[in-house]
């Protein structure tokens, strides 16, 4: 079967300094004609450290979309053009204090594919050691050290809900099991 939809018409319809806002006319594969509302974002990272004892370097933050505190891997998002292992890096001692002498990709996620283009670089940070804590001046951020055992429980039981953090963590626990 033929899936693709052939756009018509694009317009723009808000540019912000995080995403930017879409409305494409497209060309439905039996010939009807419909609307897609596109939400344009340069994409991210998420970086999982874990220590030598099986132990994850999560981030606690407050995200102002859902009012409330989440628990999660570190991450942050791609300029446009950026390397998203250089992110990833850079973003893993910004928040956590820590470099690594090992990352690996964990591949990467559509975070949202209804309505937005954001694909999310997911890794794993190993042999860490201690870089400088230093997040941005409009981010504050809490580290917590969790087993990945407790980690694991933990998603079980709906205390993490962060999707990337949660598809990081089941990747590594998986790996190791392994």
């Amino acid at each position: 079967m033929n899936f693709l939809e052939r756009t018509t018409k694009s317009e723009r319809i808000f540019e912000g300094q995080i995403i930017n806002l879409r409305v494409d006319i497209v060309k439905l594969p039996n010939g009807n004609i419909s609307t897609r509302e596109v939400v344009e974002h340069p994409g991210g990272v998420g970086i999982i450290p874990i220590t030598d004892e099986q132990e994850v370097i999560m981030v606690r933050q407050f995200r102002k979309p859902l009012e409330t505190v989440t628990l999660e891997i570190p991450a942050g998002k791609l300029s446009y053009g950026e390397d998203p292992y250089v992110c990833g890096v850079r973003e893993l001692e910004e928040e956590t204090g820590y470099k690594a002498k090992r990352v690996e990709s964990l591949g990467s996620i559509y975070t949202s594919p209804g309505f937005a283009n954001e694909i999310l670089h997911l890794y794993m940070a190993t042999d860490l050691y201690k870089g400088v804590f230093n997040p941005d001046e409009d981010e504050f951020v809490e580290t917590e050290v969790i087993t990945l055992e407790k980690l694991v429980e933990m998603i079980m039981q709906g205390e993490v809900q962060d999707a990337k953090s949660i598809i990081a963590i089941l990747r590594v626990w998986q790996m190791i099991k392994n």
